[in-house]
């Protein structure tokens, strides 16, 4: 009847039931209603897998010899009956047994009774006197449910999951920073309006404190300006430490990216860098647990002025108030009133932004192409490079004028920019559910990019932003009179700890089954916070799940920061993982082997792709060896090859031109994909043997990660061994181009499938 009530309101009429297709219709309203109310329940159910039992008979049918044998054909109509019964199922419902675990308990039961030789004695007694007439199918339910808690040991502990992953009042879990009255400062403005620069003052003259930043560039970049200024300051990020006084004489300041943060150490004064990014979908929870958990004197906030109200709202919650300054912008920005509309239109001190590599790959083609020498930067880029590529375009006496880069520009990198370009408005993100979406660039990113021009106490000071093509210039007009949305929500994530918890409780599912069983259960006061998108996580836990490690290494090693759309990192990554479970060192010589070096200028595109994967995995080593030290021992040699890695790529990127030719005329000649060519093909499902020559598929293998030059050359020699005319024959038969590149490789997968099912 409430379902009904509800439907009505739904409707929104007047309960009039005057006629039959009414009550039809309410009919439908409520049973949909109730199904989708059921497959909510389904849903998180089904997240708990069931536990085999086996059938651990006793040693004798003592059973048997009481009262004797029971005929499995009587036996199995009992239990028919008795998964029949109403009364039955409305005693699993009081227990915690839902639709869909009934149905699982009960198949599970079922087979338990009818699969074993010999029943426990208890349970054979009862079935015999159901079977003789003197006892009630009701009887066998407290055996069922003994056996449903067997099979779904979350039965009996769902209250204890439930409190675990009560998220509601995070700022109780810092108990220290609860333990002080803090002073919280929110330096509100928008990019270059000074609001980072009074912090930094305050936190370099204080006698101890911690920077904490969005980007390794950022921290590396305080650091060096405090040690430079005569505040011995320390270096924590993921993959490195630096010590502003000694190894053995840590500094009372600290600059850490911010998911490195202690919450544990007092200082005097800190600072949190881009405090919108609380509202990160992958990321956020790292600045919730700064802001929430910092023990510190004086916290000094700086970001978007739309952080505000989430800030106090928080704030009420920890029992603080937030104290506001304001700074408005330092020099002047204008949007122009005509579009670029062609690249012969670029000028010195123009920075197009686009947000794709092929568009890097294509506009610097072009610019290059009309005499101008191009600066590059974009996030796949060792920080080295991004540095030395702006230092390249900042300096007056180079000839370098014209930069072209991603987004990456958008914080980290101190540029002398007179006018950014929007090569394109619209840009892939990635949602709360780790959905891929492609959407115009929201308000907050436009404005942090577009403000990168006109950097204060630079030779251009007053800053102009445009697009790239006639039809987005309404648009960005449109955005760039707007302010950002207020902030609703900030990020948490699940801790090692809360996981720990669910595995003892849950102790034969998987973290990547535990991680799902946490979001579907947690509680989160959803006025102020949101559970962070923990895809990549899931990503990383059910790739090395087949790998035996204990949980809390196997929770360290999903935090991981890989790419995951970077196969050759991943494929290291389930190496290394492999590797570490055997309890064998990581070496040096492990990852020379499998990463190819010595290391080769790159001669194309391809060429870089792969480095920069390299410069990846090598990352992932260090970060990983400042956490298991033991079987990570030689981070000093790997942090020596990324430098020169680091190096070799600069030299690419240099002349990325260069490699544009290079791949283009190999493409010409038949033997590799061009860079727009490879970008449509993301899956090669059959890999075939490579021939003799370095054909399109070997160089997207190669791209990929999922050959190196060393297994390229090995399999070469065997190919060379196995060869015979008929495949000689069916080589020269391949054509040279063919537009339609995915299908053909598609097909021979097909047809290499179908000879295996042969």
């Amino acid at each position: 009847m409430q379902n009904c009530r509800r439907c009505i309101s739904l409707l929104g009429r007047r309960p009039c039931l005057g006629t039959v297709s009414d009550i039809r219709r309410l009919h439908r309203a409520a049973t949909l209603l109730s199904r989708k109310k059921q497959e909510a329940n389904v849903n998180v159910s089904a997240l708990f897998k069931p536990v085999q039992v086996q059938a651990n008979a006793d040693a004798e049918d003592v059973g048997s010899e009481l009262v004797g044998k029971l005929e499995k054909s009587e036996l199995l109509k009992i239990l028919n009956k008795f998964t029949q019964r109403r009364e039955i199922k409305s005693l699993c419902s009081e227990n915690g047994l839902d639709a869909y675990l009934q149905q699982q308990a009960f198949g599970s039961f079922r087979r338990y009774c009818i699969e074993a030789d010999n029943l426990p004695v208890d349970l054979h007694i009862v079935f015999s006197d159901i079977t003789q007439g003197a006892g009630h199918i009701d009887d066998i339910f407290p055996y069922f449910l003994r056996h449903a808690k067997t099979v779904f040991p979350h039965l009996d502990c769902m209250d204890d999951l439930k409190k675990i992953s009560d998220l509601r009042q995070p700022a109780n879990w810092y108990t220290n920073a609860r333990a002080i009255t803090r002073k919280i400062i929110f330096h509100a403005g928008p990019t270059n309006s000074g609001k980072t620069y009074h912090a930094m003052e305050r936190y370099l003259t204080a006698s101890s404190g911690v920077y904490c930043g969005p980007l390794k560039l950022l921290a590396t970049e305080v650091y060096n300006k405090a040690n430079e200024r005569g505040t011995p300051c320390d270096l924590v990020t993921g993959e490195e430490r630096k010590f502003g006084i000694g190894e053995g004489s840590p500094a009372n300041h600290v600059a850490c990216t911010v998911e490195m943060t202690s919450v544990n150490t007092p200082y005097e004064v800190a600072v949190i860098d881009e405090i919108q990014q609380i509202r990160d979908p992958q990321r956020g929870w790292a600045w919730t647990r700064a802001f929430l958990g910092l023990i510190a004197d004086e916290v000094h906030v700086c970001g978007e002025a739309g952080s505000l109200e989430l800030l106090e709202k928080i704030c009420e919650t920890t029992g603080e108030t937030v104290e506001v300054r304001r700074y408005d912008r330092l020099t002047e920005l204008t949007v122009e009133s005509s579009a670029l509309g062609s690249l012969d239109n670029v000028v010195p001190g123009d920075c197009i932004v686009c947000f794709s590599k092929h568009d890097i790959y294509t506009v610097s083609r072009e610019i290059e192409a009309r005499g101008k020498e191009v600066a590059v930067i974009y996030g796949g880029l060792p920080p080295g490079t991004k540095l030395a590529q702006a230092a390249k375009f900042n300096d007056p006496a180079n000839s370098c004028k014209v930069m072209v880069a991603t987004d990456a520009i958008g914080m980290g990198l101190n540029l002398s920019i007179r006018r950014i370009i929007f090569y394109s408005l619209v840009k892939p993100t990635m949602n709360e559910r780790g959905e891929r979406e492609i959407d115009t660039i929201s308000v907050s990113s436009a404005l942090q990019i577009a403000g990168r021009a006109g950097r204060f106490r630079t030779q251009w000071e007053h800053g102009y932003v445009t697009t790239f093509k006639s039809e987005d210039l309404q648009t960005l007009q449109r955005i760039m009179a707007q302010t950002p949305e207020p902030l609703k929500q900030a990020g948490l994530h699940p801790t090692a700890d809360q996981i720990e918890l669910y595995a003892y409780h849950l102790p034969n599912s998987s973290l990547s089954n535990l991680m799902d069983i946490f979001v579907n259960l947690c509680t989160v006061d959803d006025s102020l916070y949101f559970m962070c998108n923990i895809e990549d996580f899931k990503f990383l836990a059910e790739m090395i799940q087949h790998v035996p490690l204990p949980l809390r290494a196997r929770y360290v090693f999903c935090c991981a920061p890989i790419n995951r759309k970077m196969p050759f990192v991943c494929s290291m990554f389930l190496k290394i993982a492999r590797q570490y479970s055997r309890n064998e060192p990581i070496t040096f010589d492990f990852v020379k082997r499998n990463c190819g070096w010595p290391f080769k200028l790159p001669k194309t595109i391809l060429d870089l792709v792969h480095l920069e994967a390299v410069f990846d995995v090598m990352d992932l080593y260090l970060w990983l060896s400042y956490r298991f030290m033991d079987l990570f021992p030689e981070a000093a040699h790997v942090r020596e090859a990324q430098k020169e890695l680091d190096e070799i790529i600069q030299q690419g990127v240099f002349q990325i031109t260069r490699l544009l030719k290079n791949t283009e005329a190999s493409q010409e000649g038949g033997d590799v994909p061009s860079y727009t060519m490879r970008r449509a093909v993301t899956h090669v499902k059959e890999p075939r043997l490579p021939s003799s020559s370095r054909g399109r598929l070997t160089e997207r293998l190669l791209a990929q990660g999922l050959l190196t030059p060393g297994m390229l050359s090995e399999l070469r020699k065997e190919w060379d061994a196995q060869s015979s005319p008929s495949s000689s024959a069916n080589d020269t038969q391949e054509p040279a181009t063919d537009s339609d590149d995915e299908d053909n490789y598609s097909g021979n997968a097909r047809k290499v499938r179908r000879k295996r099912r042969k």
